[in-house]
């Protein structure tokens, strides 16, 4: 399995476009595997939506690789989904790595649009199957509880002949809905020994599907620091992640230095995880940039080497 590192944001902690393209510009010159943007439509604080950026870094990268974490397919028109993740996958040579969930059930975007998330599953499993129909050239007819279309298609088609579909969630919906139509999963903030029954449960019902996901398709992250649990910034995230989701950061957050994140990094991939999404903890740009350019530094040359001592073998 190759172990991949991706950058991850979800507010927009720059202030202004200026420092996020020099940030940017550091992930692509750096090594870093790829980009990753959450969804979210309302929001009180910067938040970027996330098909944007995904066209925004097609225009302005070369090597980077970028996706969605993750666009909910239970709140997006699946025709309109399938054909922007092809334009910026056309546009950008083969570099989108698209990913879908039903969207967080406590997010705002529900009420504020006036729907229900109760029954976003059953909507973004006809979601997900249209947009893969779609992708592969078909001309889709579907008459479905929730969308209906006759003769359907979108040209070009996305340069990656086999465009991934990574899917998030580990409820027994979304490992169900993974192992029907997933190319990949995206875990949540799931810890090490979280993440284990679920990868093994998903290799199970893709196995009862009749299908396979790669090995080296299951993905993790977590939030990350070079600092101390001390710092102001640490403690603001981790209320913040407490209120949300209940969770403790300690258990989603790696704080400390190089060899901490690279522990948490090898518990994951003992659990099955060989794809990361880590998420820089950074009060203002320049601490971003700070973050980010001791990740690319300290952390991914080990990574480097890992992948080596795997090949070599």
């Amino acid at each position: 399995m190759g172990i991949g590192v991706g950058l991850g944001l979800a507010e927009f902690p720059f202030s202004g476009h200026a420092p996020f393209w020099r940030w940017v510009e550091a992930c692509e010159a750096g090594g870093v595997d790829s980009i990753w943007q959450s969804d979210r439509l309302v929001s009180r604080e910067p938040f970027l939506e996330t098909m944007s950026v995904m066209a925004a870094l097609a225009g302005a990268t070369e090597r980077l690789k970028f996706g969605m974490n993750v666009a909910s397919a239970g709140l997006r028109d699946p025709l309109l989904l399938a054909k922007q993740c092809a334009t910026i996958d056309f546009l950008s040579g083969g570099r989108l790595l698209p990913a879908f969930g039903v969207g967080n059930p406590k997010s705002r975007d529900w009420t504020a649009t006036g729907r229900e998330s109760a029954g976003s599953g059953a909507i973004a499993d006809e979601a997900l199957e249209i947009i893969a129909r779609l992708w592969s050239g078909e001309a889709v007819s579907f008459e479905g509880k929730h969308f209906r279309y006759d003769g359907a298609s979108i040209s070009p088609s996305p340069v990656q002949k086999q465009i991934p579909m990574w899917i998030g969630g580990s409820s027994k919906a979304a490992i169900r809905r993974t192992g029907r139509l997933g190319t990949g999963w995206q875990a949540g903030f799931e810890t090490p020994e979280q993440v284990a029954p679920v990868v093994a449960a998903i290799k199970e019902a893709a196995r009862e599907a009749g299908r396979n996901i790669d090995e080296d398709h299951y993905g993790a992250g977590f939030s990350f620091r070079f600092g101390s649990w001390d710092d102001p910034i640490v403690a603001k995230r981790g209320e913040a992640v407490t209120k949300r989701t209940g969770r403790d950061p300690r258990k989603v957050f790696v704080v400390g230095d190089a060899r901490d994140i690279l522990d948490r990094i090898h518990a994951y991939i003992g659990a099955g995880i060989s794809k990361f999404i880590l998420r820089p903890i950074g009060g203002d740009d320049a601490e971003m940039l700070d973050q980010t350019q001791r990740l690319i530094v300290e952390v991914l040359p080990e990574v480097e080497a890992m992948n080596r001592r795997a090949a070599a073998e």
